[in-house]
């Protein structure tokens, strides 16, 4: 099949049409079942009577997945940041649940996990402002450029 063909154009987009429709059916299931453990969060919360610092973290957690397909759908792009800051503070959680329960050399293990993290998201920002992308480029001179 030439790849010139109206033929081949009109398979192409319709494939295309398809693989975009479930992806979106995908985010809309990630939203929906983040609104839902939200919701199952502040429950417990409620019938507890108490908030536990792990309770907001999860709760931060939850915030930081709907951003991050908030982003998504704002911007077509996803960026490394978002799923970095997740691994950081869940990691950060369960240090904080667990740091009674864990041996000396697993808090070390886990600290500097999140140290690592943290140098990688400062090497991505970094590296986004040092060598920027083309349209960012182009964008410099407008009030607001992607991050």
């Amino acid at each position: 099949m030439d790849k010139e063909s109206s033929t081949f154009m009109r398979v192409r987009r319709a494939m295309q049409i398809g693989v975009d429709g479930i992806e979106h059916l995908g985010l809309l299931a990630i939203v929906i079942a983040t609104a839902v453990a939200m919701l199952q969060e502040i429950n417990s919360m409620l019938q507890a009577h108490q908030v536990r610092l792990s309770d907001l973290l999860l709760l931060f957690l939850f915030l930081e997945v709907l951003a991050m397909v908030g982003q998504y759908f704002r911007t077509g792009q996803l960026p490394v940041r978002f799923p970095l800051y997740i691994a950081m503070v869940s990691l950060a959680r369960y240090l904080i649940l667990d740091v009674h329960d864990l041996e000396e050399w697993r808090i070390l293990a886990v600290s500097s996990s999140i140290l690592l993290l943290t140098v990688a998201v400062l090497v991505v920002r970094y590296g986004h402002i040092r060598f920027p992308y083309e349209k960012d480029k182009r964008e410099q001179n407008k009030p607001y450029v992607r991050e």
